[in-house]
């Protein structure tokens, strides 16, 4: 692991603390509680793993999996199950590596999200960390309904190194897109990354945008490769997937950022929105520093939510 990943894991295991305590704790003693498997044994799990955020459907196929490995394997004893229930964990979450083609080609990225979630920094993390692998990119400052948007984007467009294309406040998003569909192809950019506004409330006008900014990408950029990423506030639980559902609906939605996962009790959602929407989870922030926005790796965060270093 090098000092930059090691780093990384030893802040996620910081941050998952309070999920580790609501989820790990509680699977602990039901692993030693218990002298034998049986049905009330899974039920307890189950109900630790829903009330954990990690969500219905994601429980449901966790324990599924487990009660097979429990047969297969002809175990009897509870404890000897926890490996089970953490490798089972990390194949519901596992990410496949195609999940980051954008990176290998000429690709425009779309970042959506309400206000609030992190998005404008997670843009500027994501713009810094393909500036660092080589990468030619250029910054669309498309979310042009919230006043320090742009500002925030140059901010971060300068601390990476890269350019940057903005209209003025109220600007036409689509018209912002289109600027920085011709500045990306004029400067052979590898990678545009559009920040968009993030208004669920009124889904009507953010469904219209949408549809104008994907029809200018589709016109303009036909070569490129899409990815829609979602970012979304580890913090707010079952919103957070109330929140994916609803952008999903009017976005094709291709991978998920999660912030804010540091200091958070509902670190469980990261493997209930992958489940719940066949999304996966892609990067994950743990910090306001331009190297704590991090690829998701599922042995990663399932090793530091039960605190165990690979």
């Amino acid at each position: 692991m090098s000092e930059e990943k090691k780093g990384f894991f030893k802040r996620l295991a910081e941050g998952l603390t309070k999920t580790r305590n609501n989820i790990v704790a509680g699977i602990d003693s039901v692993f030693h509680g218990f002298s034998s498997i049986d049905d009330d044994f899974y039920d307890e799990i189950e109900e630790i793993l829903v009330m954990g955020d990690i969500g219905i459907n994601a429980t449901t196929a966790i324990i599924e999996n487990l009660k097979k490995k429990v047969k297969e394997q002809h175990i009897k004893e509870p404890s000897e199950c926890k490996q089970l229930l953490i490798n089972s964990i990390k194949e519901q979450m596992r990410v496949e590596e195609t999940a980051y083609r954008f990176e290998h080609e000429t690709s425009v990225v779309l970042v959506i999200g309400v206000n609030g979630v992190g998005k404008t920094t997670s843009v500027g993390k994501l713009a810094g960390k393909l500036k660092d692998q080589g990468k030619k990119v250029v910054l669309g400052a498309a979310d042009t309904f919230r006043a320090a948007a742009s500002e925030q984007l140059t901010e971060w467009a300068n601390r990476a190194g890269v350019d940057i294309i903005y209209g003025g406040e109220g600007a036409d998003p689509a018209a912002v897109v289109y600027d920085a569909v011709a500045a990306a192809k004029a400067r052979k950019a590898d990678v545009l990354l559009c920040d968009t506004a993030g208004r669920l409330h009124n889904k009507k006008n953010l469904m219209e945008e949408l549809r104008k900014i994907n029809k200018i990408i589709d016109r303009e950029f036909p070569e490129a490769f899409k990815e829609t990423l979602i970012v979304l506030d580890g913090t707010t639980g079952q919103n957070a997937l109330e929140q994916a559902r609803q952008f999903k609906e009017v976005a094709d939605v291709t991978g998920i950022i999660l912030t804010k996962l540091d200091g958070t009790a509902k670190g469980g959602i990261a493997v209930a929105i992958q489940s719940e929407l066949g999304v996966p989870v892609k990067y994950i922030g743990v910090g306001e520093g331009i190297d704590d926005l991090q690829k998701f790796d599922s042995d990663e965060f399932v090793n530091a939510l039960f605190n165990v270093e690979a």
